[in-house]
């Protein structure tokens, strides 16, 4: 529980730095635990530079991006917690089937704009349901 409270100390006092770091560390983790625990690569298989490419993604791309990007939701979206088990269920109706079609059925090249297109129908949606009166 001290190492919990110190994270919260720090998240409160530098948001942004220990959200990064966090991104940063669970990406990392992710790939540790895939080599060793999913691959069974063992101590000397491990493939270092690979846990560190993972790592500096988390820090400088996922971290940044999705914290920037929580934030601008926070401030544009209302606050509607009691819709958010019904997005979820809808989402899950749609975005897996659309990608598993994407990916066999659609050429690299269009798979951007496939999605775009399908991701107007799902924002307009999102729109929609976060501001229902």
């Amino acid at each position: 529980m001290a190492l919990w409270r110190a994270y919260q100390r720090a998240l409160a006092a530098h948001p942004w730095k220990v959200q990064v770091l966090t991104a940063g560390s669970l990406m990392g983790l992710g790939d540790v635990i895939s080599q060793q625990l999913v691959e069974r690569r063992g101590l000397q298989g491990h493939q270092a530079g690979r846990t560190l490419t993972m790592l500096s993604l988390g820090c400088g791309f996922v971290g940044p991006v999705l914290g920037g990007w929580y934030r601008v939701l926070d401030r544009l979206i209302p606050g509607s917690a009691k819709d958010y088990p019904d997005a979820l269920v809808t989402n899950y109706y749609l975005w897996p089937a659309v990608q598993l079609a994407n990916f066999y059925l659609v050429p690299l090249h269009y798979r951007l704009a496939v999605v775009q297109c399908v991701a107007v129908i799902w924002n307009s949606y999102l729109s929609w349901k976060a501001h229902q009166l």
